[in-house]
């Protein structure tokens, strides 16, 4: 039997300064370099439950409630909130912080799927999560509605094409 894994055995955060050219002209911080601290933290998730390579094969949605601003810390916290044969779905929330007063909001929230890959580049087996919260347990059974979701939602596209 396959092993398995929980939740905080895999998590991280990642914490970085957000700096003029991390924005645009207004000292937003792009979306563009979010997305890419959300996907960084989602793979260090991915790859360490898997104890393998995982690649990005799907972002299934990004919300931006709120701006970061030049000089915001951006803490980025991704778990794993399920897995399946060889594809995880990873949660991450983005928060911003004002490093002088401390104050934090949140200003992200996204799911993403990876597939763990073998030594040959395949999709492998990746152990199965044990959730041991309350809210890990919700977030283990909504996973499976975002999955259901996201496999019609690919065979309406996959319909679509000529």
């Amino acid at each position: 039997m396959m092993e398995t894994r929980t939740p905080s055995e895999t998590a991280v955060t990642l914490t970085q300064m957000m700096n003029p050219e991390h924005a645009n002209p207004l000292g937003n911080i792009h979306g563009g370099w979010v997305l890419k601290l959300i996907d960084e933290a989602g793979g260090i998730v991915a790859s360490r439950h898997a104890r393998s390579p995982a690649v990005t094969a799907e972002i299934d949605s990004v919300s931006f409630r709120a701006p970061v601003q030049v000089g915001n810390l951006v803490h980025v916290h991704a778990k794993i909130t399920r897995a399946w044969r060889t594809s995880m779905e990873i949660m991450a929330v983005v928060e911003a912080e004002d490093p002088l007063t401390g104050e934090r909001r949140t200003t992200s929230v996204a799911y993403l799927v990876y597939v763990a890959l073998d030594t040959m580049g395949r999709p492998t087996p990746v152990p199965q999560v044990v959730p041991e919260t309350d809210a890990e347990r919700l977030q283990w059974e909504q996973a499976e509605l975002r999955r259901a979701e996201r496999l019609a939602r690919r065979e309406r596209e996959l319909s679509r094409v000529p």
